[in-house]
C-alpha cells in the first residue's frame, strides 16, 4: 500500500484562494480540492492520502478540524491543526471532539515558533496520543524560516521522547546541512517531499541521509498540489534502495508511525 502522508486540500469554495497565498514560487500540480486529490491518487497509484489541515489563526482551528474529520467519510486520513493562541485544553478538546489524532504544524503560515513556550506545553500534553507532522526548514522570508528550524525539531524530540513526530522535507527544506547535523539518528521520522520535486536533490545525498538515519524512519510525502505524487514515487524508486526499504518508505513505515490510529483515522 502506498500512503502519501503530505497532501493539502481545502473546501471547494476556498481552495483557489487558499492556494494563491501559499508558496507562490512553486508550480501547481493540482487544484487543492478533494476531487483533485482523488484524481492525483488514481493517476499515481497512491492508495491512501493524508489530508493536512492548517489554521493560520486560532479562530479557524475548529472549522479546519471539522473539515479534516469529515474527510474520513471520504476514505482519507486526516491530520488537523492547533494554535497556541488557544489554551492547551481548548486545543485538545477540539481535536478529541472531532476524533483527530494528529496535527500538522506549518511554521511558514501559522506565525509561531515551534519552541514557543505555549507550543512546548502542547507537546507535553500530546504525549503519545497526538502525532505531529511538521514543516521543517525554509520556504518563506527570513522571519518565517526562523520559526521551524532543524535545531528546533531536535529540541522538541529530545525534550518529549513520547511524542510521535515526522519532520517534512527530510527535516530541513533547503537546509539539509543543518538537518543532517541536528536530526540524523534521532527518534524522529523524516518525510521525503521536496517541491517541486525530490529529483532535484542529488540522489547520492538522499541515499546517504536515508542510510544514516535508517530507512525504517523515512515516510513518503509528495506535498500535493505543489508536487506530482507520481513523479515523487519514481524519485524514491530511482534512489537505488532495496525493495524492502522502498516498500517501507512508501507506506509501511507510516503504518507503524500511526499504529492503532491508522485504523481509527
Amino acid at each position: 500500500m502506498i500512503i502519501d502522508v503530505h497532501c493539502h486540500a481545502w473546501p471547494d469554495q476556498i481552495a483557489r484562494r487558499a492556494l494563491e497565498g501559499r508558496s507562490t514560487q512553486l508550480p501547481r500540480r493540482g487544484d487543492g480540492t478533494i476531487a483533485g486529490l482523488r484524481q492525483a491518487m488514481a493517476q499515481s497509484g497512491v492508495d491512501q492520502a493524508v489530508v493536512l489541515g492548517i489554521a493560520d489563526e486560532a479562530r479557524h482551528v475548529g472549522g479546519v478540524n471539522r473539515f479534516v474529520a469529515a474527510r474520513k467519510a471520504d476514505g482519507f486520513l486526516g491530520f488537523g491543526t492547533v494554535h497556541p493562541d488557544l489554551p492547551v485544553d481548548e486545543n485538545l478538546r477540539i481535536l478529541r471532539e472531532n476524533g483527530v489524532r494528529g496535527v500538522k504544524l506549518h511554521s511558514l503560515f501559522q506565525g509561531f515558533a515551534y519552541t514557543d513556550p505555549r507550543m512546548m506545553e502542547l507537546y507535553e500534553a500530546f504525549g503519545s496520543e497526538i502525532a505531529v507532522i511538521a514543516h521543517a526548514g525554509d520556504g518563506g522570508d527570513a522571519a518565517a524560516n526562523s520559526r521551524g528550524t532543524p535545531a528546533m525539531i531536535r529540541e522538541i524530540v529530545t525534550t518529549f521522547p513520547d511524542l510521535r513526530l515526522a519532520a517534512c522535507h527530510f527535516g530541513g527544506y533547503h537546509r539539509l546541512d543543518d538537518a543532517e547535523q541536528e536530526l540524523l539518528g534521532l527518534d524522529v521520522y523524516l518525510e521525503t517531499s521536496w517541491p517541486p520535486t525530490l529529483a532535484d536533490v542529488d540522489p547520492a545525498r538522499v541515499r546517504r541521509i536515508i542510510d544514516k538515519h535508517g530507512s525504517d524512519k523515512v515516510v513518503f510525502g509528495s506535498d500535493w498540489p505543489m508536487a506530482d505524487p507520481a513523479a515523487e514515487i519514481r524519485a524514491i524508486e530511482n534512489l537505488g534502495l532495496t525493495g524492502a526499504a522502498v516498500e517501507g518508505i512508501l507506506g509501511g513505515n507510516f503504518r507503524r508511525f500511526l499504529g492503532d490510529d491508522l485504523e481509527a483515522g
